[in-house]
């Protein structure tokens, strides 16, 4: 069911949730945003003397008093594939609203936590019954595996303490929200209007946040670029590349199809997919036909897949567009799931790096939670730092001289000019959507609360320490997926498992 274009059916095909099976669809659309996205040359600037992942706060001046830095090691690399993945399990164990309860029993044990059969019915059920070709009992346990794993791996987070804040996953929602153009009010009607409650929308965020966070932490420090792929990524950059090998950008529609379609359906599908065809060719916006016609989940964004690697797509894509110009049109393709009708928005050479990057000077205050200052207070504090700043009775710098718990606070706040990644993603993601002037709501990350404030942007060439730091970054972004398997592997053979009885 979809509403005003916002997509929140629950019901999704097999390929969203088992790993096994290669292409994947998001049709919540009610997650976090995803990391930016790390096949963008653009968003390689990083630190490599920083060591954490998702270390969050305070650009390190001279003579600061913290030790904290805004700048990270290594945003999430490849966070996007494409842009139909949903990395996400529900993790409650609330009834199915499907008009009949499963019986609620242990059907394994992980390390002395349990898994119930509710959680894999709970899983299981986002899977639409006309599109699960695995029959229910390969479904279930499949099901079952894959809360087997995340299981393993949440324990090595808990292990460590690792925690995400009220705050952390509030503002996660929020920008959920407003990305979508909704409240987050309305949000909890839709999702009650599908049979999830908030709680159980929570708690499915809140886990997958944990799962990024820990994954993250753990993969990034086992991947070690050396200076000799450094340098010879930076000469196979200068030569001219095979255009076959380059990333694409796809945008498509989808007119869905069952697999028990009559051939009436199929004819109506696939007159439905031509008719969208036959406008794009005439020059209708490719997006706004996506918003009308598709059937997809990523209608909301245009049907836009992302800029990937040609591998990174199902191969009747790739084979439709290789031959088109950009902007050019293919269609309509039959895939399992229906007739896509394709436009190529770009092309570029995978190893291409920019000549100039677009850099951003922005300021902060920063307040820091504790035993004299909850993070509600915080928020409410710098919420009312804003207005007073929007209405003219305060000044941004002069406020941050007073409040700021960064050693930013004696320049007010200023954290100079930055490049494109060179902040964490939760801060950047914010800075990014700013217009030069204006002020973010309260920004919570894992050291504080922010205010901040985008002064001016400016563009400038790249050094050639920003390209070896883009290739350093790019070439770990390709060893991530490896890695992480490796890694998911690992846990699960370290985790003691036992199998009670099936899932029904």
């Amino acid at each position: 069911m979809t509403f005003q274009g916002w997509d929140l059916a629950i019901r999704m095909r097999p390929e969203t949730i088992f790993p096994a099976i290669k292409i994947f669809v998001n049709p919540l659309n009610l997650l976090p945003a995803p990391l930016p996205n790390m096949t963008d040359p653009m968003r390689f600037f990083i630190q490599p003397a920083m060591t954490a992942v998702w270390c969050l706060l305070v650009l390190l001046a001279p003579g600061a008093a913290f030790t904290q830095t805004l700048k990270p090691t290594l945003p999430k690399p490849g966070a996007e594939r494409l842009n139909l993945k949903l990395p996400t399990t529900p993790s409650v164990s609330e009834p199915v609203d499907d008009g009949l309860r499963p019986l609620d029993f242990i059907v394994a044990v992980v390390d002395n936590e349990p898994i119930t059969n509710l959680e894999v019915n709970n899983l299981a059920s986002m899977v639409d019954p006309a599109a699960n070709r695995l029959g229910r009992e390969n479904l279930l346990r499949e099901a079952l595996e894959n809360l087997i794993n995340e299981s393993a791996q949440l324990q090595v987070a808990r292990q460590s303490n690792m925690q995400i804040s009220p705050g952390e996953l509030q503002q996660a929602i929020e920008s959920t929200a407003k990305r979508n153009q909704i409240t987050v009010e309305e949000m909890q009607q839709r999702l009650k209007s599908q049979g999830i409650s908030w709680e159980r929308y929570r708690a499915q965020i809140k886990r997958q946040m944990l799962l990024q966070r820990v994954r993250e932490r753990e993969v990034s420090g086992r991947i070690k670029i050396q200076d000799h792929e450094v340098e010879a990524f930076l000469q196979d950059n200068s030569k001219e590349t095979d255009s076959s090998k380059a990333d694409i950008h796809i945008a498509h529609i989808l007119i869905s199809v069952s697999d028990k379609a009559t051939p009436d359906e199929l004819t109506q599908a696939l007159s439905k997919a031509e008719e969208a065809l036959r406008l794009a060719k005439s020059g209708e916006d490719f997006g706004k036909l996506a918003a009308k016609y598709s059937q997809a989940p990523d209608k909301v964004n245009g049907g836009q897949l992302g800029l990937r690697s040609p591998d990174r797509y199902p191969s009747l894509f790739v084979e439709a567009v290789v031959s088109l110009p950009v902007g050019g049109l293919a269609g309509p393709i039959r895939s399992g799931a229906g007739f896509h009708v394709l436009k190529l928005l770009e092309r570029k050479s995978a190893n291409a790096l920019p000549s100039t990057i677009t850099q951003t000077r922005a300021r902060h205050i920063l307040l820091r939670p504790g035993n004299q200052l909850s993070q509600d207070a915080a928020r409410a504090q710098l919420a009312g730092f804003r207005k007073q700043i929007e209405s003219g009775s305060a000044k941004f710098d002069e406020l941050a001289r007073q409040h700021s718990q960064d050693a930013s606070a004696t320049q007010g706040g200023d954290l100079g000019w930055s490049n494109p990644g060179t902040m964490v993603p939760e801060f950047e993601k914010v800075m990014d959507l700013l217009q030069p002037g204006e002020i973010s709501d309260p920004l919570v990350s894992r050291f504080g609360v922010h205010l901040v404030q985008v002064l001016e942007r400016r563009e400038e060439p790249l050094t050639i320490r920003d390209k070896q730091d883009m290739a350093r970054n790019i070439l770990r972004e390709r060893k991530f997926d490896d890695t992480l398997k490796n890694w998911e592997r690992e846990m699960r053979g370290r985790a003691y498992v036992e199998y009670r009885d099936p899932p029904q």
